[in-house]
């Protein structure tokens, strides 16, 4: 009869985790690029940006590179094209609702690294 009992408890405990709690993971952010960005490659980048703060590369030759500033980051996703790696995306944080990336940010980053340059 335990068995049972412990059964049914944990049927309704597994029930209640798989039911969902009371987060909810944010959404993905809005499609569009920012125009000047997507397309460009790894070269026009960094003369445009400088060198990046950090970068990580991903599986089939996918590359990710952060830019730091005062008040915003910005993440710039690079793929393979050819033999080069073209920017597919880019998102900043913060960023506005209703686009994955403030231009705004990216034009300060882009003037603070000129001057750094």
């Amino acid at each position: 009869m335990k068995r049972i009992a412990f059964v049914i408890v944990s049927a309704l405990a597994l029930a209640a985790c798989a039911g969902g709690g009371t987060g909810k993971l944010p959404s993905a952010p809005p499609p569009g690029e920012p125009a000047g960005y997507a397309g460009i490659d790894s070269g026009q980048l960094r003369v445009a940006m400088g060198n990046p703060a950090f970068t990580r590369k991903e599986s089939a030759g996918i590359e990710m590179w952060r830019y730091d500033g005062q008040g915003c980051k910005a993440f710039f996703f690079l793929y393979p094209k050819g033999a080069a790696l073209s920017v597919q995306h880019v998102e900043t944080i913060p960023r506005p609702q209703d686009a994955s990336a403030d231009i705004s940010c990216l034009n300060r980053l882009r003037v603070d690294q000129k001057a750094t340059s």
